[in-house]
């Protein structure tokens, strides 16, 4: 191994961790039946078939014991092969009905029948249409399974693990077969990476968004209502509000202007635009009682606003032309996909469609990263790009010619803007290549919010066009972007990257003004203090409540308000405040005390300027 990178070391050692992980279950149930155990981030998983029994995490000591038994034992990797009608032949003597239907797959159709798993569980190379007539396995000590490898010399050099939980799979993810049980498990090269790994993971539980925004009351769900349909308290209503304000803001900026389309349309515009024949299982149908139009809830925007783009000539001279819409759209996503924000039935989006000449093109892209960076950079979050380049088939559509030109545009503007980058072929999108913003929160996992992406076809689809100079007739390059992705998805990764700490110019609640006793005068004085913060569009609440300062500052500090004042005798006499500051946004004390109207006006100041920081 000592010419393999880390990452290709890393991922031996928990490749060989699954095969591992089967041959202690294997030992514990001599009839198990086994499917797949492909590596994924940061450790593996196996699907299992015990029949009734059913694993629970108490288990888990038990099969590390059977684990750690077989890794003291130091057993090597032993790769062999078999003909395909040998292998199912030993599928059938060790009755391996998982391992079998592969085997006859990869008997009649090769390796493109089981696009649907990871190809290291073939025993072949991925991608051959023709049929298969030799197959790979790997053997330790009493264990085989069919395998392409890679693995690590023996048992002994698989690093640190640890099995972390056990989930229901289908087999080949179709619901239509038999459930298995999914072994997880995650790994690391020394016991140090995983403990620290460990770590991240009980912080992760911590700033997880659906417990958080629960205890924030930031969004609740319904059963009435109905699955992946999240309500938006008041408080979590500023959030959306305030970052769909921003992304406008950075967009009208950049000569954007605002549309509106409605949330429902015919099917008819799904079919030209080409998405009722790729996602047309996942739209929700609406049933019209006065016509028999067949509708659907928009699952996108493009389409709509091609519309509006091709509702009168267009000539050279009035490209580009840029639209802009914040609005809902509708995915009938599947039940058991659905998680808190992250994965919704109704999603935000903060959407943006230019039309461009192709020499445009590296010009209306740096405005949209420049905007990306500007809005990541504000919330605190580092950004880095993948261009997603098209790969050698023929699945896209459109010359090479376009495409070379587009992707080197995609390059330069990023290059321009100063992004750290990488570039991956085969990630485009059929219709054109794209940029897909990677961002990484506080706890270093990287998320996939957005992207830009160019789009040849639905100007083809459409008919789009524009007269150029010379009076013939072109057809427009169409760009799509949303900065925040879903407004609820970027939220989702957002409030855990915050841990709920938002900082003043996002803060659902700003400012609380606590009243160190119910007299008149002092209530009279907080909330003529309120008012004068409402009058700046400050966000502020009076805590008048008959309860010690000490138990109102703590119920500030679990609510996480930046600012809290508290007012009494003291405050009401000299007209001045000393405000406590949450102490993540302490950067300097300057001085202990300000007039109302100089707090006020200093945060009114941060809240403009969106600064993440104090500035008092």
């Amino acid at each position: 191994m000592a010419d393999q990178s880390k990452e290709e070391q890393l991922y031996a050692m928990r490749h060989s961790l699954a095969h591992i992980t089967a041959a202690a279950v294997q030992r514990l149930w001599p009839n198990a039946k086994f499917g797949v155990g492909p590596v994924v981030d940061h450790g593996f998983y196996y699907d299992i078939d015990l029949g009734d029994e059913k694993l629970s995490d108490e288990d888990f000591g038990r099969i590390e014991a059977e684990m750690k038994k077989i890794i003291d034992a130091d057993e090597s990797f032993e790769r062999f092969t078999m003909t395909i009608d040998e292998a199912i032949a030993w599928a059938e003597k060790y009755d391996q009905p998982y391992k079998k239907e592969l085997l006859n797959d990869l008997k009649r159709e090769g390796t493109t029948v089981a696009k649907d798993l990871d190809s290291t569980q073939l025993g072949v190379e991925a991608g051959d249409e023709s049929a298969v007539n030799e197959v790979s396995f790997y053997r330790n000590g009493d264990f085989t399974d069919l395998c392409r490898g890679p693995h690590v010399e023996s048992t002994k050099k698989v690093g640190a693990f640890k099995l972390m939980r056990v989930s229901g799979a289908y087999w080949r993810g179709k619901e239509d077969n038999a459930q298995m049980q999914r072994v997880y498990g995650v790994a690391f090269a020394n016991p140090k990476e995983l403990r620290q790994h460990l770590e991240m993971l009980e912080e992760a539980k911590k700033r997880d968004h659906r417990k958080l925004g629960q205890e924030l009351d930031l969004f609740v769900m319904s059963d009435m209502v109905g699955s992946g349909l999240p309500l938006f308290t008041p408080r979590g209503t500023v959030l959306r509000e305030k970052l769909a304000e921003f992304s406008n803001q950075l967009r009208e900026s950049n000569g954007f202007e605002k549309v509106w389309v409605p949330h429902m349309t015919k099917k008819d515009l799904y079919e030209s635009s080409g998405h009722w024949a790729k996602f047309g299982d996942e739209l929700f149908l609406v049933k019209s009682q006065e016509t028999s139009d067949e509708l659907v809830l928009k699952p996108m925007n493009c389409p709509h606003h091609t519309r509006i783009y091709a509702a009168q000539p267009r000539s050279y001279r009035d490209l580009p032309i840029r639209y802009l819409e914040t609005t809902t759209i509708y995915r009938d996503e599947k039940t058991g996909e659905l998680n808190g924000l992250s994965r919704v039935r109704s999603a935000t989006q903060d959407d943006s469609h230019v039309f461009c000449r192709q020499d445009q093109i590296e010009d209306e892209i740096d405005r949209l990263l420049e905007a990306a960076n500007n809005l990541y950079s504000t919330v605190g979050m580092t950004l880095r790009v993948r261009l997603s380049y098209r790969d050698d088939t023929d699945a896209y559509l459109g010359s090479q010619e376009l495409w070379n030109s587009a992707q080197e545009q995609l390059k330069n503007a990023v290059i321009k803007n100063g992004l750290e980058y990488f570039e991956q072929e085969g990630e485009a999108a059929f219709y054109g290549p794209k940029i897909d913003f990677m961002v990484s929160d506080a706890l270093g996992r990287e998320h996939q919010l957005s992207t830009v992406q160019l789009d040849f076809v639905q100007p083809d689809r459409f008919k789009l066009e524009y007269t150029d100079e010379r009076g013939e007739r072109q057809q427009p390059v169409m760009i799509h972007c949303a900065l925040l992705g879903s407004i609820e998805r970027f939220l989702s990764v957002y409030i855990e990257h915050t841990a709920g700490k938002f900082p003043v110019w996002l803060a659902p609640e700003q400012l609380r003004v606590i009243t160190v006793n119910q007299e008149e005068k002092t209530v009279e004085f907080a909330n003529d203090l309120a008012v004068k913060a409402r009058e700046l569009g400050l966000r502020v609440k009076v805590d008048n409540d008959n309860e010690s300062v000490g138990k109102k500052i703590r119920a500030a500090e679990v609510w996480k308000v930046p600012y809290t004042l508290v007012i009494g005798e003291k405050e009401i006499e000299t007209g001045e405040v000393t405000p406590r500051i949450r102490k993540d946004l302490v950067v300097q004390d300057t001085q202990s005390s300000y007039t109302i109207d100089q707090f006020l006006k200093s945060v009114d100041n941060e809240t403009r300027s969106r600064v993440t920081k104090s500035s008092l």
